[in-house]
């Protein structure tokens, strides 16, 4: 009997599209709109019969709405989608290339062999041979990535820290799969716990009228339990790997992986050119003259600010660590220029604002510095930086493409009306109840709706008056949206962040999706579980 093979990730969300257009043509248009009552501004909604026919204004020009059922624009939407997404798809391809350049250099495998090599010399203590090397790596670098995800909201970023921990992963024996989540899965398990995330907990309990950042006692904890639940599960499955590598779904994708992790040692030849150190000169009369323009950076945290003279301390180590590595070999000197940019990127990210037009110009920096370092011609770097380029290019497609999904249900005007029939389902139901659906209809809204900001500007106008009504407390509707916004990030093919991480680990979307569903039903149960004391505890800020 043949067995039946799995359509492409592109055939599978094209489809998802024509689906999204079929209901277009069952679900009737609407729009939540603005309106003056009395004192107040809130949000009603109507279908788009009601507002052709005259209704309500919104004093700002938004209540005309056209919507219409779709057709043929199941193709347009993949132009449309692509304009969309265009931010991440341009940083993909340039974080493509960037690394291509840097992988080419050798830097990476002279890293992963010398880590490697460090990891075999701490088994010779009883302690670590016992937890497992391996075990320590994976539990530490998914707490760093779950933190940044906790406070910063990290997210697009990790899309460039999977081209480094992948690698990692599968000279350690493990699978695509397990590098992946030890950066994206880490990350958003922190973005759904979040304890400080501006662009959630900021705008949701902004919108919602509650002092920012407050109730941070019981997200702590709740960011606590599910990073660990989170980390055991990584634990279970990266040792499942280890133990038999063909059970990975991803054995045979991961031979591209395998195949670059294939460098000997020998191969592997120690030399520093001249032009490693006019790169070293220059970066450093830069990171100079910037130190002394921004000599104070505030971080700014939640509601704190720290002032820290970062961009000297930064300067000082980058000059440190480069006149000890460019002595070794210009390998140690690009990975060196890496976490320089790692560094840099935090900072840029938590002191001046940094989104993805800054860190998509930071490793483009970071790439052509690399292939200089290495004594590469201009024309030979930018050879380079397109072959990284074509090498993604599949990514960045399905990004395009998956953004269609999104622009099909806008255009067909349907997005509001789900909501609207979702929300109706919450009646006259006891507290616990009413908290729950709040939470369900969060998790199912974000299936269609993944931008965190987005859904929180649409629900949290209509969830949190409707908790004062209940009773509820309003931290408790903040909660159910932060649980529901972030679990689901992680499966949806209309995440533009999801498929782009999937594409740059190769990873097909449906192939995920078999690994990651029952994760995501663990993580939503437990989401449920935790929403609870928010409603029959007296919490601190609740």
């Amino acid at each position: 009997m043949k067995k039946r093979k799995v359509p492409h990730t592109f055939v599978i969300v094209f489809f998802i599209i024509v689906i999204a257009a079929v209901l277009t043509w069952i679900i009737p248009p609407g729009k939540y709109v603005t309106e003056q009552v009395g004192d107040e501004t809130v949000m009603t909604f109507h279908y788009l019969d009601e507002l052709n026919e005259g209704g309500p204004s919104t004093g700002s020009g938004t209540a005309e709405f056209h919507a219409e059922p779709q057709t043929w624009q199941v193709f347009s939407a993949f132009y449309k989608g692509f304009v969309k997404q265009g931010n991440i798809i341009v940083f993909i391809l340039i974080i493509g290339g960037a690394f291509w350049i840097m992988n080419k250099s050798k830097a990476i495998d002279m890293g992963i062999m010398s880590f490697l090599k460090f990891t075999k010399r701490l088994e010779r203590w009883k302690l670590m041979r016992k937890i497992g090397v391996n075990n320590v790596v994976i539990i530490l670098i998914m707490l760093l990535f779950s933190l940044f995800g906790s406070v910063f909201g990290m997210s697009e970023e990790t899309i460039a820290f999977a081209l480094i921990i992948i690698p990692l992963a599968v000279s350690m024996g493990y699978d695509s799969i397990v590098g992946l989540c030890m950066v994206y899965v880490a990350a958003h398990i922190g973005f759904s716990g979040a304890m400080l995330n501006p662009f959630t907990i900021g705008i949701a309990q902004g919108i919602a009228g509650i002092p920012l950042f407050t109730g941070i006692g019981y997200r702590a904890i709740c960011w606590a339990i599910l990073t660990v639940v989170g980390i055991i599960f990584v634990l279970w499955y990266a040792n499942k790997v280890k133990k038999n590598p063909q059970s990975s779904i991803m054995y045979e994708d991961d031979a591209y992986w395998r195949k670059s992790a294939e460098v000997k040692e020998e191969e592997l030849e120690r030399y520093t050119p001249r032009k490693a150190w006019w790169v070293f000169a220059f970066l450093t009369a830069v990171l100079i003259v910037f130190s002394v323009l921004y000599p104070m950076t505030t971080l700014k945290i939640g509601n704190n600010e720290t002032t820290l003279p970062l961009l000297p301390i930064g300067t000082a180590i980058f000059v440190l660590l480069s006149v000890i590595t460019l002595r070794k070999t210009v390998h140690y000197f690009v990975l060196t220029l890496l976490f320089a940019t790692v560094y840099f990127l935090v900072v840029g990210v938590l002191g001046y604002e940094w989104y993805i037009m800054e860190i998509a110009s930071l490793f483009l920096v970071l790439g052509i510095a690399s292939g200089l370092a290495v004594d590469k011609s201009a024309s030979d770097i930018a050879k380079l930086f397109l072959e990284g380029m074509g090498d993604i290019l599949s990514a960045a497609v399905i990004v395009g493409l998956a953004g269609g999904i999104v622009i099909i249900l806008q255009d067909g005007g349907i997005i509001d009306t789900i909501l609207y029939g979702l929300s109706k389902s919450m009646g006259n139901m006891g507290k616990i109840a009413s908290a729950e659906i709040m939470y369900a209809i969060q998790t199912l809204i974000n299936i269609v709706i993944p931008s965190g900001s987005a859904k929180a500007a649409i629900t949290m106008p209509i969830m949190a008056p409707f908790s004062d009504l209940i009773g509820i407390s309003r931290q408790a509707t903040v909660v159910a949206f932060q649980f529901g916004d972030g679990f689901t990030n992680m499966i949806t093919p209309t995440s533009g962040v999801l498929m782009a991480a999937l594409g740059v680990a190769r990873i097909p979307w449906e192939k995920w999706v078999r690994f990651i569903w029952k994760f995501i039903l663990v993580l939503i149960v437990l989401g449920a579980l935790l929403l609870i004391p928010t409603v029959t505890m007296k919490l601190a800020g609740f």
